[in-house]
């Protein structure tokens, strides 16, 4: 039987309510993921659990084989993944702590082992990537937030850029140009990976601050700490009831 699991982003490094039955770390062609995946239930469904960044948290988003992250998940017979993700605002739906499940994603990121098809091919394959995140579970995600009383924005346009370091005022500006309402640094290649191997995958992903020049003063960690928290007890609330909706 196919399996659910769920990325953790920063601020989830570890997923409270999971009852954890096994942890367990894997190889795959494309060398270690990030964390161990824990297995384990919630709400009484079986799920996976991987930390993107690793527990503690430590790898930087550039540095994060995602290649080995879904490889290994795939391997697992997980068919479903919910990705949480911290992201910054820029549409004025994305303030601090608010979530988003978006709908659609740009990719500004360079350098990155981003296909599985690309060495000892027998033919060029070309995925479908029209609509980045799976329907189904976006529909999923929005009425487990509905049922737990969170607001979350339907629908919405993810800048993916390269991190580690914060965008300038100038390139949110460009990011608003382009139509982008959130910018975050981890979207892709996860998306289009998962779609090269047929997993289906939507994210949940939490404001913690405004982008660049979009608020007075410096973007502080302390700041986006602090909205991080608030923000991620919503989206551990809509993922303890997305699992046992799929």
């Amino acid at each position: 039987m196919s399996k659910v699991a769920i990325i953790g982003g920063t601020g989830l490094t570890r997923l409270e309510g999971l009852e954890i039955e096994g942890e367990e770390m894997v190889t795959t062609p494309f060398g270690e993921p990030s964390s161990p995946l824990v297995r384990g239930r919630l709400e009484g469904r079986e799920v996976l659990f991987l930390a993107r960044h690793g527990n503690p948290h430590r790898i930087p988003p550039h540095r994060v084989n995602y290649r080995a992250n879904l490889w290994a998940l795939y391997q697992a017979d997980v068919r479903a993944i919910f990705a949480a993700a911290a992201v910054g605002g820029i549409s004025e739906f994305m303030g601090p702590a608010m979530v988003c499940v978006p709908d659609q994603i740009i990719d500004y990121t360079y350098g990155r082992s981003h296909t599985y098809y690309e060495e000892g091919l027998d033919h060029v394959t070309h995925v479908d990537f029209t609509e980045p995140y799976d329907a189904t579970l976006r529909g999923v995600l929005g009425a487990a937030a509905a049922a737990a009383g969170v607001e979350a924005h339907d629908g919405g346009c993810y800048g993916a850029t390269q991190g580690p370091r914060l965008e300038s005022a100038a390139e949110v500006r460009k990011l608003r140009r382009d139509g982008c309402d959130m910018v975050g640094m981890t979207g892709m290649p996860e998306a289009a990976l998962a779609r090269e191997l047929g997993i289906r995958y939507a994210c949940c992903a939490v404001s913690a601050n405004w982008g660049a020049g979009l608020s007075e003063g410096e973007i502080t960690m302390e700041e986006i700490e602090r909205c991080l928290e608030a923000g991620m007890a919503k989206v551990r609330r809509i993922l303890r009831g997305a699992i046992v909706r799929v």
